[in-house]
């Protein structure tokens, strides 16, 4: 059973990946563009430009987007994870100390989730793994050039 759990981990992660930037990129749309109920379930929008609410949608939005394709994976996974733990110590943990007191359980989930994929890469179906594969198919093609050794 192990082994059959183990040949299926980069699905899983890929599928987890998805799902998780989905998410994301949603609650990023609602607050930029009022849609999926809008901001805070408000149906409005965020003023554009006002700190750290407009700033947070928008790293949600595009974060989500690339995390979601699998695109930058890390880097995408580092800044969201940052930006959902400032929310929650910031916006959240001042209210009460726990995430089911002060309704910080969203941005506590999504900062350890995406901390999680900064240190497990993107798993199936990114495009990190296209890129990477075409990048070293391309220098297994290309023959190393050697330079010259002078006397």
């Amino acid at each position: 059973m192990s082994g059959r759990l183990d040949s299926a981990q980069p699905y899983a992660l890929g599928l987890f990946r998805i799902v998780v930037g989905l998410l994301f990129a949603c609650h990023g749309a609602a607050s930029l563009f009022g849609v999926l109920g809008g901001a805070s379930g408000s149906g409005g929008t965020i003023e554009t430009g006002t700190w750290p609410g407009w700033y947070a949608a928008v790293i949600q939005l595009v974060g989500g987007g690339l995390v979601m394709l699998g695109l930058g994976t890390r880097a995408a996974a580092v800044i969201s994870s940052g930006s959902m733990a400032y929310a929650y110590f910031k916006v959240h943990q001042p209210g009460a100390l726990w995430p089911m007191e002060n309704g910080g359980e969203a941005s506590a989930m999504f900062c350890w989730a995406f901390l999680l994929l900064a240190f497990t890469g993107s798993g199936a179906f990114g495009l990190d793994r296209l890129f990477t594969r075409r990048t070293s198919e391309r220098e297994q093609a290309s023959p190393e050039r050697q330079t010259p050794v002078t006397a």
